[in-house]
């Protein structure tokens, strides 16, 4: 027999048993049809029974999935915590601080070695972005744009029953920014000369470092250089020219958080690059590694304070997502004024006016909580997660943590390391990092103390500047309250409670915030006096302000 024709009868073969096997199927088929249609003609089956069995089984699957999720998100916090600490921890030993043996031999004179290498910048999306992907937490943002769409139709509605007519007037929109050019020319100046005084000085300083014969009395002539800039050009030059034009509030706020922004970036930059400079003169290296104009000047429009030469870069600009972010600031903006518009204007215009009594401040701190919160929220989306994430976009800026999840904190500690990442790094790593180096470890509490009073008076300032009177209330609010909270609402308060008295203890401090600021902001424009003295400065008007119109 050939091999075609046993290949015929194998292939004969293998059809019959496919056929066989086809009409085995076909029977058993009709065979279970039969069973069902007779079991169901029967009655036999319950179709309740059977739903609530699918039911169970699909919620005991749902259960599975949660914790299965649960439990794969907690290994991979602590694979990638741990991979960005080994990372730390290898870049500190090729970083370029000096090495290890120039800290054995400085510990071998007696000195203190130089605090290890900061920030490790990685790239990563911010967390709004995740979670706006989930579908339930897209919905809350759903919730704020409606009630936008409600504060515009009660202002419409109220304004049309008021005047008879549609008015579309932001009058509070254009009075806060007023005096716009100002604002503009003075940040242009600002800007030039903080991108040309710092980069000039320390690249004068640091050509000329290992040649100099004097170089102690070359660093501290270039050092007291940098500080008059940092104290005259950029610390008294723009709150003069705040004052002397008498801008309004938002006017003042865009130059005097620019100007602390300027301030804390010459300062990384100085920071940062000064210790390249000692271990340069240590070495053989005829190169001075002093960084391009291109870096500084990108990291002077970077959205982070901690100054690298590089950082981990996007490969293209997504143009529509700066497009929404910007929009979304708009939005923003638009929102603080309607709050302000429905909800504290009204509230008080005329409180000032009212007999003081301690029914009418616990009734305005308790109004002033939604106003408050609400202020809370689109300041904390505009600027950290908006205004940042566009320039961040604009500039291919990879590392998007500008935040971190700050409303799951049970702790005050985590709360304010996790509101505003950008500021908590500046001041751990040239605040506490840094008086630790000077002062020692045994310090720790001294330190703390020290950050947290440079958080205040910087914050205090800023409002002070801008509200245009003196009225120390946050500062009272962060130093007593936000330090007492800091050591009583500690990192080991794990439980659910505690997330619970952190939001009441933060809504009732916006409420205290916006209804004392408001009432001194009225009483300085009902109650002015002509001639004031110096007490008349630090005394808050709100508290005499009655008695005056009572006379």
């Amino acid at each position: 027999m050939s091999d075609e024709e046993s290949r015929v009868l194998r292939s004969r073969r293998v059809i019959s048993k496919q056929s066989v096997h086809s009409e085995q199927e076909d029977v058993a088929r009709r065979t279970e049809e039969d069973r069902v249609f007779r079991t169901v003609s029967n009655g036999l089956v319950d179709l309740e029974h059977v739903i609530s069995r699918k039911m169970e089984m699909r919620k005991k699957a749902e259960h599975l999935k949660n914790e299965l999720m649960k439990e794969v998100d907690g290994h991979l916090n602590e694979f990638v915590n741990n991979l960005i600490e080994e990372s730390t921890v290898l870049e500190n030993t090729q970083s370029f601080y000096p090495g290890n043996a120039e800290k054995d031999s400085q510990k071998a004179r007696g000195q203190r070695a130089l605090p290890e290498h900061g920030k490790l910048f990685v790239s990563r999306r911010s967390l709004l972005d995740e979670l706006f992907e989930v579908n339930h937490i897209r919905t809350i943002y759903h919730m704020f744009i409606a009630l936008l769409i409600l504060f515009i139709l009660s202002t419409l509605v109220v304004d049309f029953i008021d005047e008879g007519r549609l008015v579309l007037e932001f009058d509070l929109l254009v009075y806060a920014f007023g005096k716009f050019p100002i604002v503009i020319s003075t940040w242009l100046c600002m800007f030039l000369s903080t991108f040309l005084i710092p980069y000039g000085l320390f690249s004068a300083w640091a050509r000329g470092y290992r040649a100099s014969f004097h170089r102690s009395i070359r660093s501290v002539f270039f050092g007291l250089l940098f500080m008059t800039f940092q104290m005259l050009g950029l610390g008294f030059m723009p709150t003069y020219i705040v004052l002397h034009h008498d801008l309004p509030p938002a006017s003042r706020f865009i130059i005097i958080l620019e100007q602390v922004r300027l301030i804390m970036k010459s300062h990384s930059f100085v920071r940062e690059n000064v210790p390249r400079i000692f271990a340069f003169t240590k070495e053989k290296s005829s190169i001075v590694p002093v960084p391009q104009v291109t870096q500084y000047l990108y990291f002077l429009f970077a959205p982070t304070l901690i100054y690298r030469d590089s950082y981990p870069r996007n490969p293209s600009i997504r143009w529509g997502y700066v497009a929404t972010k910007f929009a979304q600031v708009l939005g923003c903006l638009f929102y603080a004024y309607y709050v302000f518009v429905r909800l504290c204007i009204p509230l008080f215009r005329n409180i000032s006016q009212e007999q003081f009594s301690l029914r009418v401040l616990v009734l305005c701190i308790f109004n002033s909580i939604l106003p408050g919160v609400l202020v809370l929220f689109l300041a904390f989306f505009a600027f950290l997660h908006c205004w940042l994430n566009a320039f961040a976009e604009m500039l291919r800026f990879a590392d998007r943590m500008f935040y971190k999840d700050w409303w799951n904190s049970t702790s005050f500690a985590n709360y304010y390391r996790t509101w505003n990442v950008v500021v908590h790094d500046w001041l751990y790593y040239y605040a506490y990092r840094d008086f630790l180096w000077i002062f020692g470890r045994r310090f720790k509490s001294a330190a703390m103390l020290c950050v947290f009073t440079v958080s205040a008076v910087v914050h205090e300032y800023a409002l002070g500047i801008c509200f245009g009177f003196f009225y120390p209330v946050l500062f009272i609010l962060f130093m007593c309250f936000g330090m007492l909270f800091n050591f009583i609402l500690h990192d080991r308060r794990k439980g659910p409670i505690w997330n619970v008295i952190m939001w009441t203890s933060l809504f009732l401090g916006q409420g205290v915030l916006i209804c004392l600021y408001s009432q001194e902001w009225y009483a300085q424009r009902h109650c002015p006096i002509n001639n004031p003295a110096f007490i008349d400065f630090l005394k808050p008007r709100s508290w005499t302000c009655r008695l005056q119109l009572e006379d």
